[in-house]
C-alpha cells in the first residue's frame, strides 16, 4: 500500500482511538451509585491562588460503597477543598470534621439514574460523531491522494471497517455503563 494512504489510515485510526479514550474518561465521571475516588477527579481547589486538581492537594479514599473521605495534606486547605467540591456541582454534600472531609454519597433515585443514562448516551453519541468526522476527513484525503482508483477504494473500505469497529466499541462501552447505572 502507498505510504500516503497508510498515513491517512493511521491518522484516522489514531483519531478514532482518541474518541474511545475520551469516552472512557467521560463515563468514569458519571457515577453509578457506588462511591469511587474518580467521582472527585474533576474537582479543582484554590491552592494559594491557582486552581489545582484535588488529587494534588489531598488523598481521596472510599471507605465503603456510600462514603468518600478527603484527607488534605495541609489542614489549612479543608475549607478550600470543601468549596471546590461544592463548586464542582456533583450533587454531593461535604462534611468537614476538622481533620478530613467526609462525603456521604446518597443512593441514586430512579429519575436520577435515567438522567445519568441519558448523559452517558449523549457522551457516546458525541464520540460517534467524532469517529464519523475522522472517517469523513480520511475519505476526503484519500480522494485527493495521487494513487489508483483501486487503492482509493481499498483505503475507503479500510476506513469504513475501522469506523464500524470503533462505533461498535462505543456502543459496547455505553451498554456496559448503562447497566452499571441502572443496577440498583
Amino acid at each position: 500500500m502507498n505510504e500516503e494512504i497508510e498515513f491517512i489510515i493511521d491518522t484516522a485510526k489514531e483519531q478514532m482511538a482518541n474518541a474511545l479514550v475520551h469516552l472512557e474518561k467521560e463515563l468514569r465521571h458519571i457515577r453509578a451509585g457506588k462511591a469511587t475516588p474518580a467521582m472527585l477527579s474533576g474537582v479543582m481547589v484554590d491552592y494559594y491562588g491557582s486552581q489545582t486538581p484535588l488529587s494534588q492537594v489531598a488523598n481521596v479514599n472510599s471507605i465503603d460503597a456510600h462514603t468518600l473521605t478527603v484527607q488534605p495534606w495541609e489542614k489549612s486547605l479543608l475549607q478550600e477543598i470543601e468549596r471546590g467540591i461544592m463548586y464542582a456541582n456533583l450533587g454531593l454534600n461535604p462534611m468537614n470534621n476538622g481533620d478530613l472531609i467526609m462525603i456521604n454519597v446518597p443512593p441514586l433515585t430512579e429519575e436520577r439514574r435515567m438522567q445519568l443514562a441519558k448523559q452517558a448516551k449523549s457522551e457516546a453519541e458525541n464520540d460517534k460523531v467524532s469517529i464519523r468526522n475522522a472517517r469523513k476527513d480520511a475519505n476526503n484525503e484519500i480522494k485527493k491522494a495521487d494513487v489508483s482508483d483501486d487503492m482509493k477504494k481499498n483505503a475507503e473500505a479500510t476506513i469504513q471497517d475501522l469506523t464500524n469497529k470503533y462505533t461498535k466499541n462505543i456502543d459496547e462501552m455505553y451498554a456496559k455503563k448503562e447497566v452499571e447505572i441502572m443496577k440498583v
